[in-house]
């Protein structure tokens, strides 16, 4: 019992001592927290969603989850096969082209209206603060730091680990120009190097112009946030992109709610919608929204054209890893035909042509 008791006790103080490292980021404090304070969406210490949103869904335990996450067969839940993709020059663009760099997951790159955006970058090759687990598909990495040019502005929409990633965002920092995050976020990127005068933290609702001809508000989404274990002491967001010729709606992580209609209602409709659509499951169906709902949210936006995102590259759910892409795009030609954008890795998605064909990559 004493040798259980010395093994269990190193145990724990491993664990807490590596929680105690640069990675799993910095709580907001002082005027940053007092701020935090002052949002109508901070409600008894913690930021909350517009409605009631359960950790699980009505029906699902803890137990239930862990034991199928753990011992249930799971068929087709990493390729076989190296992930086809491509590899744009992102350095030698041109400054007039609008396009969009998918780098698998939730990791992008927008070029519009002559400025560069990076959102949600992971480079490392893990979503996960635990070594060596939760690792990329063979064929999705082959972006580095090295590879991403000047950044005028690094969007983050949430600090989860497969949306803020240490590594990455310590790597790319002589490269940013401006951080936009939600509230609290910049807590960490400080702690990380980053430099207050850079940092912009905003609200849900919030609108700043970026350039003359750049405009960027926030909007709500149905999520949580947290990296050790804090919880929702930072705030999950989502953005509004527009400029006098386009608009994209940049959606981040999200359960489905009555949210979508609202910023449709107030913003739409969109020439882009990008929309997760994987790492789903009926458990959590409140915080990830399933291949329907993606399709219905994006109607609810006003989208023109859909780009589902959050697939392709990690390992968060239980569902084959192709399963995403492959329901979206049938329910789409079923019920609502709507243009689908289903670019590769590295493929440029061109923003000034809703036309543009796609092949569906993802078939083995």
């Amino acid at each position: 019992m004493i040798t259980f008791l010395i093994i269990l006790l190193a145990l724990v103080s491993g664990i807490w001592l590596y929680m105690q490292t640069p990675k799993f980021g910095k709580d907001p404090s002082g005027e940053r927290l007092e701020r935090i304070k002052q949002s109508p969406h901070f409600k008894e210490g913690k930021f909350a969603n517009l409605h009631f949103t359960p950790t699980l869904t009505e029906g699902y335990s803890m137990f239930g989850v862990l034991y199928d996450q753990f011992f249930k067969p799971k068929p087709n839940l990493k390729p076989n096969h190296s992930i086809p993709s491509t590899k744009t020059d992102l350095h030698s663009l041109d400054r007039s082209e609008n396009i969009l760099i998918w780098f698998g997951h939730s990791s992008y790159f927008i070029q519009l209206a002559g400025k560069r955006f990076l959102i949600d970058p992971v480079f490392s090759g893990s979503a996960s603060p635990v070594p060596g687990s939760v690792k990329a598909f063979v064929g999705t990495d082959r972006y580095t730091v090295e590879d991403l040019p000047q950044i005028d502005y690094l969007l983050i929409t949430h600090d989860h680990y497969d949306h803020l990633d240490y590594e990455t965002i310590k790597a790319v920092t002589p490269k940013i120009d401006k951080v936009i995050c939600g509230l609290g976020v910049g807590s960490h990127l400080e702690y990380w190097g980053y430099a207050a005068s850079k940092i912009t933290e905003l609200d849900w609702s919030e609108t700043i112009k970026l350039e003359s001809t750049l405009t960027l508000h926030t909007a709500p989404t149905r999520h949580f946030s947290g990296r050790s274990f804090s919880r929702n002491n930072t705030l999950w967001v989502s953005y509004i992109l527009e400029t006098p010729q386009q608009k994209l709606y940049l959606g981040g992580d999200s359960g489905y709610d009555t949210h979508f209609k609202d910023i449709g209602e107030r913003y739409g409709p969109f020439d882009l919608a990008i929309l997760e659509s994987g790492q789903y499951n009926l458990a959590w169906e409140a915080i990830h929204l399933l291949p329907p709902q993606t399709l219905v949210a994006a109607t609810d936006l006003k989208a023109k054209r859909l780009f589902p995102v959050h697939s392709g590259k990690f390992v968060l759910s239980t569902h084959p890893w192709n399963e995403p892409l492959s329901e979206v795009y049938r329910i789409n030609q079923e019920k609502y035909q709507l243009p689908l954008a289903t670019p590769m890795i590295g493929e440029k998605l061109y923003l000034d042509n809703q036309n543009q064909i796609f092949t569906e990559w993802w078939k083995e």
